[in-house]
């Protein structure tokens, strides 16, 4: 009798679980997670692609109806390089890197437009074209010497472009700034050439200072000339102060020797140095 009744149970039992199991992953395919960062658009088979924007956290879909279309809203960067000509025909690379991420009310027109992988078809078209426009206006020489000013340009051309397309901008720079080796080696011969200049106009200048000072120096000696001629008219005192003074700086010099020196006892010559 038990036997027969745990078979019933058991019987009973069969059908409760099977359907508690369809309930189950029915209730787990009504769920869905948006994760942090992210966010999600709904995709019904008779409306389309609702205009709502779902945000973080567990949500309630329909099987079968609805698919939830997750988009990553953070900010990422990207790095796009082109190749293209300035104003006076030559060739320059550059490389723009832009941290750009999309608004995220927008995200159903996003979707509609071009999908979950839009950086990949809106970055590279408007920063080439950004670029290869803003750059046509300027020389190369003009890139390098007004560079804040070519940034600024390419950055507030970028923004309002960006802006078409629902794209939200958080920088961007230049990374990336060279040119065609013609280009190059001219800028390279021109400060080889800046150089030598400057080392001509250093030369130029050493020798007219030069002049001066010789002039000054002749000057002096023609003016101490006078004097000493002024000074032999009026009396033989600077004659013999002049021999006095030589006297006593060889009389000076030869106390400092290690030799032994003999001098007479006046002051009128020196007679014998061993």
């Amino acid at each position: 009798l038990n036997c027969r009744n745990t078979m019933a149970f058991l019987n009973r039992l069969g059908p409760l679980a099977v359907g508690l199991g369809i309930g189950l992953s029915a209730v787990q395919a009504s769920l869905f997670d948006v994760d942090g960062g992210m966010r999600a658009v709904m995709f019904d088979r008779f409306k389309g692609v609702e205009n709502k924007v779902i945000g973080e956290g567990t949500h309630i879909r329909i099987p079968w109806l609805q698919t939830p279309i997750l988009f990553d809203v953070r900010t990422r960067p990207r790095s796009v390089a082109t190749v293209t000509g300035t104003k006076d025909l030559q060739m320059v690379n550059l490389t723009l890197r832009v941290l750009s991420r999309p608004e995220t009310e927008q995200l159903p027109s996003i979707y509609q437009r071009f999908g979950t992988d839009w950086d990949e078809r809106i970055l590279p078209g408007i920063v080439n074209e950004v670029l290869k426009a803003v750059v046509a206006q300027y020389n190369a020489e003009q890139l390098l010497t007004m560079r804040e000013k070519v940034s600024r340009q390419i950055r507030d051309t970028l923004l309002l472009r960006a802006q078409e397309f629902h794209v939200v901008m958080e920088d961007i720079s230049i990374t990336h700034l060279t040119f065609g080796n013609e280009f190059s080696q001219a800028i390279e011969a021109k400060q080889v050439a800046y150089q030598e200049a400057e080392r001509q106009k250093f030369v130029v200048a050493k020798s007219e200072q030069e002049k001066k000072a010789a002039i000054i120096r002749a000057e002096g000696e023609a003016e101490a000339a006078k004097l000493i001629n002024k000074a032999i008219e009026a009396g033989p005192g600077l004659i013999e102060l002049r021999r006095m003074e030589a006297v006593k700086e060889i009389a000076g010099s030869l106390s400092k020797s290690r030799n032994v020196v003999f001098l007479p006892q006046g002051n009128n010559a020196l007679l014998q140095v061993k």
